[in-house]
Parts: C-alpha cells; structure tokens; sequence
C-alpha cells in the first residue's frame, strides 16, 4: 500500500515536471518515461512494461510532431523544401539563442520565430521566392511550431497521466 501512495505521489510531481519542461522545449516529454523505468527496475511489479512502451511510443510521436511542425506549417502555405527546412533549422537555433537571451520565455519565443526566420531567409535566399509568398511561409512556419509545442506538451501530459494511473492500478 505505501508503495502504490509513493509511486503515485511521485509520479504525480514527475508528470506535471514533465508537462512544464515540455511546455518550455526542454525535453520533459522523457522524463515520466525514464522515470517509471528506474522506478521500476528498483521496486519490481510497480509499472507494467506494455504501459512504458506505449508511452514511449507516443513519446516518439510527440518528438515527431516537434521536429516537423514547422516545417509542414511552412510547406502548407505554399513553401517549398528550402522553406521547410528553413524553418527545421531556424527553430532550433531559435530556440538555443533564445533560451541564452531571456530563459524559459526566450526559448518558445525563440522556437517559434526562428522557425519562421528560417524560412523567409531559404525561401528569398534559396528558393528565390517573392515577399509575398515568403512571409506566408513563414507566417506557417511559425504557425506549425506553436501548434507543435501544444500537441507535444498535451502528448507530455497523456503520458504523465497514464503513468501515473498505471503507478496506481
């Protein structure tokens, strides 16, 4: 019985640890994860397996949908590959300047609008498109990272809550 309080009490601080870091583009998404992994190699019989690997899975997802959200975003406003690219890269070098600049706040700012500087700069640079055409793929570029950062961050949450009600059953 006080092994299940302990689980749940700790998983519930991990789960929303987690969501925040997640929230902020620190990678929190893995935390629940490897988590219940040490958890469960120190008390056995706590976590089912099947339910890490299925929050594994999803966090596979999660990380998916992060490193191409901008770039589809870009790409469905009529950017080309540069664009999409562009944006990939703007994001993650938005994201390390802007969490040296101003933390936590700067990191999302960061993400998102260097992703969408990076695919104005390949779409005038590379693709030699007009203004017109390339703010609209950057408006999506950075559209598609917001986007990104809400659906991995819910996706940190589901795993969170699914942990944490395995920890419990």
């Amino acid at each position: 019985m006080w092994m299940t309080i302990a689980a749940a009490s700790t998983f519930a601080l991990v789960a929303l640890l987690g969501v925040a870091l997640t929230a902020i583009t620190l990678p929190g998404l893995w935390l629940p994860i490897v988590g219940a992994i040490l958890w469960e190699i120190s008390f056995p019989d706590t976590f089912s397996w099947w339910t890490i690997g299925a929050c594994a899975l999803l966090c596979l997802a999660g990380e998916a949908v992060e490193f191409f959200g901008a770039a589809h975003g870009a790409a469905k406003s009529g950017g080309g590959r540069p664009a999409a690219w562009g944006a990939t890269i703007g994001s993650i070098i938005g994201a390390i300047l802007g969490s040296i600049v101003l933390p936590i706040i700067g990191t999302i700012i960061g993400a998102v609008g260097g992703a969408a500087i990076g695919a104005l700069s390949a779409e005038r640079g590379i693709a030699d498109k007009g203004w017109k055409q390339s703010l609209a793929s950057a408006s999506g570029a950075a559209k598609g990272r917001a986007l990104a950062l809400i659906v991995k961050s819910a996706i940190a949450g589901a795993v969170g809550v699914a942990i944490l009600i395995d920890a419990v059953i």
